[in-house]
């Protein structure tokens, strides 16, 4: 029997449905970096000594755009950090991360709970994104994936889900992110069509023209949560590393990978070579970007490209 479940559908799903989880039920022979221990579990208790620490507000560093990344620290004696209700992990520092999805609505609330029983709340307005949009005088056809497709490509989207729960211990998401790979930027984040008034998906990540081989590196610190050993079905070699507080990176199509699962990568360190495996009509790098189950531009944290 045929399962009626679209190539695009099977794709939107391991790169964009996979939010964070927890860790527990991990093998012990998992290395270090990937075990409970160093897992970051929300809330976290910041201790009221640190002086340095704003004491009855949010102290945030950024604007609040959709598909963007805004840092910030929490108030001395906060014991809980929640974003439109859902939980924000918190660094021991009072430093934190939060992101927003590229259909983000317009605003959200920002709510810290402080030892004492007060709250502290702070509304944000969250900008619209400049989203490439193409608009298509034709009907949308999805093509249909066979028994022996899904039954390969299931245990991938597994893998892909495991890996995007880790939340790994590293300091990665504190830092400036750099490129991977330079080059003619092919594909937006964002970027969608519309087929007689119905979207469709819209591109999870920024792809960089280069040809196969072409090194590419780690934007920032991080430990690879997942490492193909055989090319997946879509993704070809596929990398993941996570940054640390629910945010993490992919590199799809890759020609070949110079890392394996746990190792713990630095900022500029070479993970593998640019390639054309899976499913793509040509060499580039794609890389895409998560924080917490949200899709987020990676062009908004690496900043515009510049040439060497």
């Amino acid at each position: 029997m045929m399962l009626r479940v679209s190539f695009v559908s099977a794709l939107m799903l391991a790169l964009g449905g996979c939010g964070a989880g927890g860790s527990a039920g991990r093998p012990e022979g998992v290395p270090p970096a990937l075990r409970p221990e160093a897992v970051a579990t929300p809330p976290i208790s910041p201790t009221c000594a640190d002086r340095s620490r704003p004491e009855g507000d949010i102290a945030l560093d950024g604007v609040a755009v959709q598909g963007g990344v805004v840092r910030g620290i929490a108030p001395r004696c906060a014991t809980r950090l929640m974003l439109d209700g859902a939980d924000v992990p918190v660094a021991k520092d009072g430093h934190f991360l939060i992101a927003f999805d590229r259909d983000a609505a317009s605003g959200a609330i920002l709510r810290a709970e402080l030892d004492d029983g007060r709250v502290v709340e702070r509304s944000l307005s969250i900008a619209p994104g400049n989203w490439r949009i193409e608009r298509v005088n034709a009907s949308r056809t999805a093509g249909v994936s066979s028994e022996a497709f899904m039954q390969r490509r299931l245990p991938e989207l597994e893998r892909i889900k495991a890996a995007r729960s880790v939340n790994a211990l590293s300091d990665g998401w504190r830092q400036a992110f750099e490129w991977p790979v330079k080059g003619r930027i092919s594909g937006l984040f964002g970027a969608q069509r519309i087929y007689r008034g119905e979207p469709g998906s819209y591109h999870s990540g920024v792809d960089v023209a280069v040809p196969t081989g072409t090194p590419f590196s780690a934007p920032a610190d991080g430990v690879v949560v997942l490492a193909a050993d055989t090319p997946f079905t879509l993704e070809g070699y596929l990398l993941i590393i996570d940054h640390g507080m629910g945010l993490n990176s992919a590199f799809l199509h890759c020609s070949s990978l110079s890392v394996k699962q746990g190792d713990v990568v630095r900022r500029g360190q070479i993970l593998g070579a640019v390639g054309a495996t899976g499913r793509t009509s040509g060499p580039h790098m794609h890389w895409g970007m998560m924080w917490n189950g949200v899709r987020i531009d990676p062009l908004l944290l690496a900043g515009t490209m510049k040439s060497d």
